[in-house]
C-alpha cells in the first residue's frame, strides 16, 4: 500500500515561536488546530485562530475546510519538506484581558497587542504611547531600576516599544527620559497587573484592537485605498492618505442592518447614518468577500455573547481599583470572579452549539442581517438589578450613561430566558 502524502505545517506564534506539525494531504484547519491546542496545553484558545497570509492580508481559516482551499495547488504540488506557514493570530478583541481565561492565552494575546503597537500609525494619540510602553516595560522587567541612560538602555530598546515615526519625531533622548519617569510611577505594581492595564489601555489606540481588509471603492480600481476594520464594537471604514489611516466612519453593530457580498462585491447597509445608508466596495476576490463576511458575523455574535461578563469585569476592575460603590452593590471579588468563569463557561457552550445549527450559505453569495434589540430607559436597570443580581439599588445605579443600552438589554435577554426555561419546566 503507497504511503500515506503529508504536509508538514509551521504556525507562527506571536510570541516570536513555531509550532510544527504533519497533516494529510486532505487535512482540514481543525486537524492543525487540534495539534496547536495539544503542544500549547490549553483546552480553547477563546479569542484566537488560524490565519493564512493570502496578498499580503491575514484571512482566518475556517477549520470545517481542507488546506488546500488556502495553499491551491502547491499543496498538492510541492515537496512533502517544504513548511507551509499559518499564523496564530487574534481574531476577536476584548474589552479585558480578564475575559481571556487561561494565562497563556492572555500572554499570546499580550504579544500580539505588542506587535500591533509598533506598526501603529495613531500619530495623534503621542501620550497613549508612552502609558503603554511603561505598562509594558513593568509587565517584562518590573519595577524601575535607578541606573543611568547607558544602563537603562540595556533593557529597555525604543525600537521594541515605540513605532518608528514617534522616535523620528521626538528623538530618542526624550523618549528615554519620559519612558523613565512613568515607568518609576508604576513602582510595585505586579506584572499581571501591568499587563491587564496594557491590554484595556492598547484599546484606546484607533488602529490596534481590529483587524484590517483592503478595499477598492470602484471594481476597475488598481490601488486599494479603502480599508476595512473589525473591531469588538463594530465596523470601522479608513482611508489611506499619505500613508496614515485616516478613519471615515464608524458603525456600531446597532448601525449596521445588514451585510452582503455577491462575488467581489461587498456592500454595507446602515440605518445609522442617513446621509450614506448604503456603501458599496469590492475585495480583492470572492474568497476575501466570504471570510471577511464570516470574520464580521462571528465578532458581532461574541460582542453580545459577552456583554454580560464584559459588565461583572467592569465591576472587577473598578473594584480592584478602589472605586467606592454604594454599601448595597458591593460584593465579594472572589465570588464576582467565580460567577464570571461561569459566564465565559456557557458562553463557549452557547457558541458551540449556534455553529452547529448554522446553515451554510452558497459560496459565491451571502448575507447578514443585525437584528439586535436594545433599551435604554435607566429607569429599567434598577428593578432589574433587584431580580438578577439580589440587591437592592435605592438610589442610581454607579455605571455610567453609555453602558445603560447594554445593561438592560443584557438584563432583559436573561429574564426572558428565565421565563422560558421556566415554561419548558411547566
Amino acid at each position: 500500500m503507497a504511503a500515506k502524502k503529508t504536509r508538514h505545517v509551521c504556525v507562527l506564534l506571536p510570541v516570536k515561536q513555531h509550532l510544527d506539525c504533519t497533516v494529510g494531504v486532505k487535512a482540514r484547519g481543525q486537524e492543525v488546530w487540534t495539534s496547536i491546542l495539544r503542544q500549547l496545553g490549553v483546552g480553547d484558545l477563546q479569542v484566537f485562530a488560524l490565519a493564512v497570509l493570502r496578498d499580503n492580508e491575514y484571512i482566518f481559516v475556517d477549520l470545517d475546510e481542507r488546506l488546500t482551499k488556502y495553499f491551491c495547488k502547491r499543496w498538492t504540488r510541492e515537496s512533502p519538506m517544504v513548511p507551509y506557514i499559518l499564523f496564530l493570530r487574534i481574531k476577536f478583541y476584548v474589552e479585558s484581558g480578564l475575559l481571556l481565561m487561561s494565562s497563556r492565552v492572555q500572554q499570546l494575546y499580550y504579544a500580539e497587542l505588542r506587535q500591533k503597537l509598533l506598526l501603529s500609525q495613531s500619530h495623534h494619540q503621542e501620550a497613549l504611547f508612552f502609558q503603554l510602553a511603561a505598562l509594558a516595560l513593568q509587565a517584562e522587567v518590573g519595577d524601575h531600576r535607578e541606573t543611568n541612560d547607558e544602563d537603562f538602555l540595556h533593557y529597555f530598546l525604543p525600537e521594541d516599544y515605540f513605532p518608528s515615526w514617534l522616535i523620528k519625531r521626538r528623538g530618542r533622548d526624550y523618549v528615554l527620559q519620559n519612558v523613565r519617569l512613568l515607568h518609576a510611577e508604576l513602582r510595585g505594581e505586579a506584572n499581571s497587573r501591568a499587563v491587564l492595564r496594557f491590554i484595556r489601555e492598547a484599546n484606546r489606540l484607533q488602529d490596534a484592537a481590529l483587524t484590517l481588509y483592503r478595499m477598492r471603492q470602484d471594481k476597475k480600481s488598481r490601488k486599494s485605498s479603502i480599508f476595512l476594520g473589525v473591531a469588538m464594537t463594530g465596523v470601522h471604514i479608513y482611508q489611506e492618505i499619505n500613508g496614515i489611516h485616516q478613519i471615515l466612519l464608524d458603525f456600531s453593530w446597532n448601525d449596521i442592518d445588514s451585510l452582503t457580498f455577491q462575488g467581489s462585491k461587498f456592500e454595507i447597509v446602515s440605518s445609522g447614518s442617513l446621509c450614506i445608508p448604503k456603501l458599496v466596495y469590492h475585495s480583492p476576490s470572492a474568497f476575501h468577500s466570504k471570510h471577511i463576511l464570516m470574520h464580521i458575523r462571528d465578532s458581532h455574535r461574541l460582542h453580545f455573547s459577552t456583554r454580560e461578563a464584559a459588565i461583572y469585569v467592569q465591576h472587577l476592575e473598578d473594584m480592584e481599583a478602589g472605586c467606592c460603590y454604594r454599601e448595597s452593590y458591593i460584593c465579594d471579588t472572589t465570588a464576582l470572579k467565580q460567577r464570571l468563569q461561569n459566564i465565559l463557561s456557557s458562553m463557549s457552550d452557547c457558541s458551540a452549539a449556534e455553529e452547529a445549527e448554522e446553515d451554510e450559505g452558497t459560496p459565491s453569495e451571502a448575507k447578514l442581517w443585525m437584528d439586535e434589540e436594545f433599551v435604554d430607559d435607566p429607569a429599567d436597570v434598577p428593578w432589574l438589578a433587584e431580580v438578577l443580581f439580589g440587591v437592592s439599588v435605592d438610589g442610581p445605579l454607579v455605571l455610567t450613561s453609555s453602558c445603560w443600552a447594554a445593561v438592560t438589554a443584557e438584563m432583559k435577554q436573561v429574564l426572558w430566558r428565565r421565563a422560558g426555561e421556566a415554561a419548558s419546566v411547566d
